[in-house]
């Protein structure tokens, strides 16, 4: 039990690493008083650059795998599996992990629990719960992106999908559980956008020039 509270306090701490922020106050830019004052990847990208915007991305996607990865391995090393049970205790820790990596990125420490969609840190905690359910999520992110040009849509349909793909992979029942939350939780952190999606004012993604130097 001491060693899944340190996993999930861990997690935490790796997921509030507000990357966003720290790359634009290292170009003299705070995300959270421009655009949509988030500190996702996505209005770092329109508000800092393109590759300020990537690197964000991939920070950020990385906060969330690296923790649920070293979650399940020490979860089989230590034969937590337990037969006979609704769920295995392997699966329920990097569930825990995953679960609180994505809340410590939108709910942030370093920045007065302020944080992103975390949409991108969801997804790298689905890459490492289920890499064909992760990767098929994220090619609905890129497919809807690179047809729509707007990144909350893509995000929300890429965490409604991911439901669908673990189910379809038979991900074990604690997976699918955490999916599902984890599509509620971003589709209400998109809540303000869902209503610019309704009045037809939601902004199509397009990067800052000045971040492009």
């Amino acid at each position: 039990m001491l060693l899944l509270l340190l996993q999930v306090l861990a997690a935490y701490l790796i997921g509030s690493i507000p990357t966003g922020y720290w790359i634009g106050k290292a170009r003299g830019i705070d995300v959270r008083k421009v655009g949509s004052c988030s500190t996702g990847a996505t209005n770092v990208y329109r508000s800092v650059g393109k590759l300020a915007g990537i690197a964000t991305l991939i920070i950020d996607l990385l906060k969330g795998l690296l923790p649920v990865l070293y979650s399940q391995k020490l979860s089989h090393d230590l034969a937590l599996n337990v037969g006979n049970l609704a769920f295995n205790l392997a699966d329920v820790a990097p569930v825990l992990v995953a679960l609180t990596t994505i809340i410590g990125h939108s709910k942030s420490i370093f920045l007065g629990m302020q944080g992103g969609k975390s949409a991108a840190t969801g997804l790298g905690t689905m890459l490492a719960l289920s890499p064909p359910a992760g990767g098929l999520t994220f090619a609905t992110w890129l497919i809807v992106v690179f047809t729509s040009k707007i990144v909350s849509l893509a995000s929300m349909t890429a965490a409604v999908a991911n439901v669908g793909y673990m189910i379809f992979f038979q991900a074990p029942r604690a997976f699918v559980i955490y999916s599902v939350i984890g599509c509620l939780y971003v589709v209400i952190r998109h809540k303000a956008n869902i209503k610019r999606l309704m009045n037809g004012t939601e902004a199509k993604i397009t990067a800052a020039k000045s971040g492009d130097k």
